[in-house]
């Protein structure tokens, strides 16, 4: 969990849709706010009705060349603990406070071409990054997919740039996205995905069935494929923290980091889902049983794992604590 949050204000509020809200937040003091690359998030703690001490995750939508404000867009989910409510009652003059930006999806700098899809809320980390490869030059493709125009923001923006294509459910079949959209699988370009889980793994599943690798495609969910029990379940084990050399044992039920923490770990940590890769540490001896959406493949082999949301297939997990 962020141990240094940012004082800001809302500076501005609009309504993109019926259900999504877009904020902009400045420096109290009108100072430039630390610098982020395009598909950044922020952890925002939330203290009003209903949803005192929430703290979640939300992506900066704006250019990130302009620090003198971050931009959100956020979607009311009525199913929520109420914390994307929380926001929509946010006003004008209102304070927020939120973490520095952390990233794990960024602009892959080995692709010379960039393929965005984005489905519905999926379009806030995907505009940034559009952002930036419109201002640099870059080759791009971006394609926008939402239930209706009425349920699509950032309109006006987008229809204005000739390399975004908008594709609506209930728009006509040959207007609606596809898996050819995508293409033949090209050495040189990378597929970005985001938006509700359903949609990315339609994209995902699509893109791999026509030939994409794997390391090709980069994503980030808003929700989690596994629930918090399905991260748990499974028999104990222990785990060996090789900095202090405590250990500690893992019962069906306890996720890694809930034990390291009651135990006074001083365990990195944010969103406890397995979506937002702040808890990321790498093991030093024994098998880990990978439940999270974060890592890739070769992150995997090389080591990494989230203590949040995966386990142990081994009775021992070393990890670099």
């Amino acid at each position: 969990m962020s141990n240094e949050w940012l004082d800001t204000i809302v500076i501005a509020r609009r309504d993109a849709t019926a259900r999504i809200v877009v904020l902009d937040l400045i420096s109290p003091d009108g100072a430039e706010l630390p610098e982020f690359a395009a598909g950044a998030h922020v952890d925002v703690l939330l203290d009003g009705e209903g949803c005192a001490g929430l703290v979640r995750q939300y992506s900066l939508c704006g250019p990130p060349h302009d620090r003198t404000r971050y931009q959100l867009a956020v979607l009311a989910e009525t199913a929520s603990r109420g914390g994307s409510l929380g926001m929509h009652r946010l006003r004008a003059g209102d304070r927020l406070r939120i973490s520095r930006p952390r990233n794990r999806f960024g602009i892959s700098d080995r692709a010379r071409r960039h393929l965005l899809v984005a489905g519905g809320i999926g379009i806030t980390p995907l505009l940034a990054m559009a952002h930036v490869l419109q201002v640099t030059g870059a080759e791009y493709e971006f394609h926008y997919c939402a239930r209706s125009r009425a349920d699509a923001a950032f309109l006006d923006e987008l229809e204005r740039n000739p390399r975004v294509r908008m594709h609506f459910d209930d728009g006509p079949d040959d207007q609606r996205f596809s898996a050819g959209d995508l293409g033949p699988p090209d050495p040189d370009t990378a597929v970005y995905v985001c938006g509700p889980g359903g949609f990315m793994d339609f994209v995902i599943a699509s893109a791999q069935g026509a030939g994409w690798p794997a390391e090709a495609i980069y994503k980030e969910r808003f929700a989690p494929v596994l629930d918090a029990e399905a991260h748990t379940a499974g028999g104990a084990f222990t785990v060996r923290l090789a900095k202090s050399g405590g250990e500690y044992e893992i019962k069906d039920g306890e996720s890694v980091l809930d034990v390291l923490l009651a135990e006074g770990v001083d365990a990195p940590y944010s969103c406890q889902q397995g979506i937002c890769g702040e808890c990321i540490v790498r093991v030093l001896a024994g098998e880990p049983d990978h439940r999270d959406d974060v890592l890739t493949d070769r992150e995997r082999a090389d080591g990494l794992f989230t203590t949040c949301s995966s386990r142990a297939l081994s009775p021992i997990l070393e990890l670099d604590l």
